[in-house]
């Protein structure tokens, strides 16, 4: 059967309005095989598999929680949403919004946003509003305005996005005939590890699987509130998809967390960016940093407690496509090698001369 969207795959499971979805045919990703990622991080016999969300609609798992968010919305007669972004939710919104004929408008941090986020929000159509602070200044800002009935928010606060977010445990589940024995992740606002929690509990309630995995959630090193214990007021990595101080959702991660027996830890940006350049460079999969995240986690946790992984099946999300922020590649890569548009040249550049 050809595949129709989340809604339509999983509506039993789904508390969403029961009308035709707002849908860009999202989800059905795929989950990837890393064998040769895993010999390079010294996983001794691990089964490591990678969920690439980035092959997404918009180019995130945003757009699972959007289509949900977006058809809810129309449901109940919203003529305009509203959100605050690092980038990614702002695009899904916008895109979604697009689809549904509704107005959107999109709070971003001044010069915070990668391009190829800010470039999606704008190709969409949405209004879209530079503020002088930070993500968690306009996460403030939109709860106030939609606090007023005029617009509606469709940040991970929106039970929706959350409902739609968590049918990636489902397919997960489904692709392996099982829950995985770990799921790696990385944590920004906390929206995702909260819905992917809730996709595995339910799955496992309902019997169609017998197992739940544990949690890693992973935090960049400068924005790390979860990890601290205290909220950050001027978060800083290099990640920017998870330059969070205050995640909305951060008692349910840290929820999530206990429940499933896991951890949730910091890593630097440059162990997130080591981990970027051997999922392009060993595995072909190439992802925007923050996506990387829950990679760099795995190692960091596998090298501090190695039982605890061996002979595991792991699955790292890897949250948002490389095309996000390609600023992140050119501004560390050497300039291309100039060479006269002559054979003897190009010979000699690559070593197969005489």
């Amino acid at each position: 059967m050809s595949w129709s969207g989340i809604i339509a795959a999983y509506r039993p499971l789904l508390d969403v309005a029961a009308i035709e979805p707002i849908t860009l045919l999202e989800g059905n990703t795929p989950l990837i095989p890393l064998p040769r990622l895993a010999r390079a991080l010294n996983l001794e016999g691990v089964d490591l598999r990678a969920k690439y969300e980035g092959l997404n609609p918009t180019g995130s798992f945003k757009d699972r929680g959007m289509t949900a968010a977006i058809t809810q919305a129309v449901a109940d007669g919203a003529k305009s949403v509203i959100c605050a972004s690092t980038g990614n939710t702002a695009a899904s919104a916008a895109a979604y919004a697009a689809r549904a004929e509704l107005k959107c408008v999109v709070l971003i941090p001044q010069g915070k946003v990668a391009a190829g986020k800010l470039a999606g929000a704008i190709a969409y159509g949405a209004q879209v509003i530079a503020i002088q602070g930070s993500f968690d200044d306009g996460l403030r800002m939109v709860r106030e305005i939609s606090a007023t009935g005029k617009i509606m928010l469709v940040n991970s606060i929106n039970p929706y996005r959350i409902e739609g977010q968590k049918t990636s445990a489902f397919e997960i589940c489904d692709a392996l005939g099982s829950a995985p024995d770990w799921l790696c992740l990385p944590v920004g606002n906390a929206g995702n590890i909260t819905a992917y929690w809730r996709g595995f509990k339910q799955y496992h309630a309902i019997g169609k699987v017998t197992n739940r995995p544990r949690m890693l959630g992973v935090q960049a090193a400068g924005s790390a509130p979860l990890v601290l214990g205290h909220a950050v007021d001027k978060p800083e990595t290099i990640a920017t998809a998870i330059r969070i101080g205050r995640p909305a959702r951060g008692e349910e991660a840290l929820m999530a967390k206990d429940e499933s027996n896991g951890h949730i830890l910091a890593v630097t940006d440059n162990e997130i960016l080591e981990a970027w350049k051997m999922l392009a460079e060993i595995e072909g999969v190439w992802v925007e940093p923050a996506s990387a995240a829950g990679v760099a986690g795995l190692r960091k946790a596998a090298q501090q407690h190695p039982a605890d992984f061996t002979g595991k099946r792991i699955v790292c999300i890897l949250t948002g496509h490389g095309l996000k922020d390609p600023d992140a590649v050119i501004q560390r890569a050497p300039a291309p090698v100039e060479i006269p548009a002559e054979l003897h040249a190009l010979e000699d550049a690559i070593g197969v001369s005489g």
